[in-house]
């Protein structure tokens, strides 16, 4: 069975995308080989990875064409936030690193509050918090 899951992402720029990532709190991944064509961090309590390679390096892993996230959604990247709070930081964190807010914090059905943003290669990250306490039953 799988050990474990992560997600590769094509950038155009490690540092720069290493620089934004960190500014929002993501924490590099010491044991992965990062380089000038890589870069590899863990998300939250359960050290998730994403690993963001160079697109020339991404490209030469699949016979597809990298998708154009310019106006279209490839995916949604969602992160589980503690708090409204801690959503609306996250959100001014991205914008301030340089990535685009498309949906500011709101409150969403009565128990989630969320808000998303684009990184600097335009891939859309959702930040959303859950209150279940709040979550409707049947």
């Amino acid at each position: 069975m799988t050990k474990e899951i992560w997600l590769n992402l094509p950038v155009s720029d490690i540092p720069k995308s290493t620089a934004f990532f960190e500014a929002i709190g993501f924490e590099i991944n010491n044991h992965a080989p990062n380089s000038e064509v890589m870069v590899s961090f863990k998300i939250g309590s359960k050290n998730f990875i994403i690993n963001l390679f160079r697109k020339d390096i991404f490209q030469s892993f699949t016979p597809y064409a990298i998708a154009d996230v310019s106006n279209s959604l490839e995916m949604l990247i969602s992160i589980d936030a503690e708090s409204a709070e801690e959503v609306n930081e996250l959100l001014q964190k991205a914008e301030e690193a340089g990535g685009k807010v498309f949906a500011k914090g709101a409150e969403q059905q009565g128990w989630m509050y969320g808000g998303g943003f684009t990184d600097l290669d335009g891939h859309k990250w959702n930040i959303l918090y859950m209150d279940f306490s709040k979550m409707p039953q049947k």
